[in-house]
């Protein structure tokens, strides 16, 4: 028994550090959430008081024809968005891998845009797509090319919001992949040579086998935040373009401008974690023995 109480006292320094951190996860996180789940069944608007709805909240977002539109495009955005946004940081690594001189060089110009903060981006972006006096429009006119409205066009509205987010965060994504390649055995590739492979076979046989377990967690994680975009079509497109209303947007729009309900909003969020959530636990269990 004293050497229990000695062994307890020793540790704790080592206990006071835990139950600071759990705390902090529980006033930060854990409590949020089960509130933001409390809350999606209740009317809430903050100036009455909150009173138990059930799942009338659940129940009014499927009657919303919103909802499947904000939901089919934020499907369509990931989509794009992993075309782009999944193979091009993928791409640029390998390219930069292959340099022998001045990587430093081009890996900060590669991480530039993220070290922007995003709403800088969008803005910026913004001015790109004017379809007056914007940069893109001014170029097209400079070399006899026909106008085109970018955000404002529901032909090129989604593409222009992919090409944003793609930019403006690729660069985290292609400096994990540079780390990843930089501990990819030299001998492989060497014996690849050795063999007559070419570039593309070296990548195919070589390179993506060792990077399987990576490019599995950035997908994962890729498609986590572009199901959660928010500030691209926000900012570019507003809350009531039919063409880019995103789930993340909906949530918004559904909280603070159309219907001020909170306990509507919150029913979204706990629908789209649940979703999140069933996809990330399916998907972990499909990829578990990638490594």
């Amino acid at each position: 028994m004293a050497r229990l109480r000695r062994k307890a006292a020793d540790n704790l320094l080592a206990y006071a550090f835990l139950a600071a951190g759990l705390a902090c996860f529980a006033l930060f996180s854990w409590y949020p959430l089960v509130r933001g789940i409390v809350l999606s069944f209740q009317q809430v608007n903050f100036v009455t008081d909150p009173w138990w709805v059930g799942l009338d909240n659940y129940r009014a977002l499927f009657d919303d024809p919103l909802f499947w539109t904000a939901w089919r495009n934020t499907l369509v955005f990931t989509g794009m968005a992993l075309v782009l946004g999944y193979a091009l940081p993928f791409a640029v690594a390998v390219l930069i891998n292959e340099f022998r001189h001045l990587t430093g060089l081009f890996r900060v110009l590669v991480y530039l845009p993220v070290m922007l903060p995003p709403i800088v981006s969008v803005l910026l972006w913004r001015y790109f797509y004017d379809p007056g006096d914007g940069l893109f429009n001014t170029v097209l006119r400079g070399v006899g090319l026909p106008e085109s409205q970018w955000t404002q066009s529901p032909r090129t509205a989604m593409i222009s919001l992919v090409l944003v987010s793609t930019w403006a965060n690729m660069g985290g994504a292609t400096l994990m992949y540079l780390a990843a390649l930089q501990g990819v055995p030299g001998e492989l590739y060497e014996a690849a040579e050795l063999d007559g492979a070419s570039v593309w076979q070296r990548l195919r046989h070589v390179t993506i086998p060792q990077l399987r377990f990576v490019l599995l967690v950035l997908l994962l994680l890729q498609i986590i935040a572009t199901m959660q975009v928010f500030i691209e079509p926000f900012q570019l497109t507003g809350t009531s373009s039919p063409d880019t209303i995103t789930v993340m947007v909906l949530i918004y729009r559904y909280a603070f401008t159309v219907n001020n309900d909170f306990g509507l909003a919150a029913a979204m969020s706990v629908l789209l974690f649940g979703v999140l959530g069933a996809f990330s636990a399916l998907y972990l269990r499909l990829t578990r023995n990638a490594d």
